[in-house]
């Protein structure tokens, strides 16, 4: 029987450090030759996703932006698409109306980009931007409704929950959308994504498209819940949220014990 293997990135495969071990790379990269059909599942960009496992080279799927796209990471195809259609523009005419500026991700002539107006940035803003310095996806714009160009197929706010709480409650059901705490700047984030987008739906539509029976993911946060409910095996990393670790098949070490791949090394046996 053949089984898919995928792993959240931040907070489970990565260290608290913000990337993976050498332990982590050679782990998957072995495995991977010997024929281990491994992803991992993110709401980070390709771009970040690849700086921060920089050390694992083997071909394998990307699930980024939580779903939104699965890439190959050697050739950087795309494999999986998904892309807001028109009516997506009536919502960021509501966030304006709500004084609420976002980042906007959009295939623009052919090449990614992600768009903002300097001008209306929050501090929140600021600082990932900061984090995104020389990315060559920066697309500062000067009106807000420029940030309509292009594809558009990821929304981000960075606000004070009192403003962004009300418009996911308002918009939830209608788009696919992860109201949360970014786990390294404290900062209140909503994102916003079409509606059938998820890790889990990229995962269900991988697992498909490679033809494994079996699913084994790995997580830690809440936002990990709806592939946990899709997979036979789901394991939770020590540090992960309680609410992800009664569900769990099994309790693993934490990310900075490199749980992940300790586990996928001692279970993983060719079919």
């Amino acid at each position: 029987m053949s089984t898919l293997y995928v792993s959240d990135l931040d907070g489970t495969l990565l260290r608290s450090n913000g990337r993976t071990s050498e332990y982590t790379n050679r782990v998957i990269n072995r495995l991977t030759e010997k024929g281990m059909v491994f992803s991992y599942a993110t709401a980070r960009s390709l771009t970040t996703a690849k700086k921060v496992t920089c050390g694992i080279n083997a071909k394998i799927p990307l699930i980024v932006y939580n779903g939104a796209f699965v890439i190959d990471n050697l050739t950087e195809d795309i494999l999986i698409e998904n892309y807001f259609d028109d009516r997506i523009n009536l919502v960021l005419d509501d966030l304006f109306a709500n004084q609420i500026y976002p980042i906007v991700y959009a295939y623009i002539e052919g090449k990614e980009k992600f768009s903002f107006v300097p001008e209306c940035c929050t501090d929140g803003m600021n600082k990932f931007l900061e984090s995104r310095k020389r990315d060559h996806r920066t697309n500062a714009v000067k009106t807000i409704n420029d940030l309509k160009s292009g594809k558009i197929f990821y929304i981000t706010c960075i606000d004070e929950p009192q403003k962004l709480e009300p418009l996911y409650r308002k918009y939830k059901n209608s788009y696919y959308c992860v109201y949360q705490t970014d786990l390294y700047t404290k900062t209140q984030w909503l994102e916003i994504m079409p509606l059938h987008v998820s890790k889990a739906r990229a995962i269900k539509q991988l697992q498909s498209r490679l033809k494994c029976e079996k699913l084994v993911v790995f997580g830690d946060g809440k936002n990990d819940i709806d592939m946990f409910e899709l997979a036979d095996e789901r394991y939770a990393v020590q540090n992960a949220h309680e609410d992800l670790k009664k569900m769990a098949t099994s309790i693993i070490p934490a990310n900075d014990e490199d749980g992940v791949a300790k586990w996928l090394d001692k279970n993983f046996i060719m079919g």
